[in-house]
């Protein structure tokens, strides 16, 4: 896998979660959704990503998106 799917995964998976722990816990667990959200809003313009940094200073192979 390359970063970019991993983003796309990490992204997908802390959305779907905050949103089942919202339903089932607390529906604070909704921010996270909106920062998710907004993460990824602003990626799309600046193209920067937190977490494709970190992915990259690991050595994961870069994908068409984050280089």
């Amino acid at each position: 896998m390359n970063i970019d799917r991993i983003v796309f995964a990490i992204a997908g998976v802390l959305i779907f979660s905050s949103v089942l722990l919202s339903i089932y816990h607390n529906q604070n667990w909704l921010w996270l959704t909106g920062f998710v959200g907004v993460n990824l809003f602003q990626t799309a313009f600046t193209g920067f990503c937190p977490v494709a940094k970190v992915l990259k200073a690991l050595g994961v192979e870069p994908g068409n998106v984050f280089k």
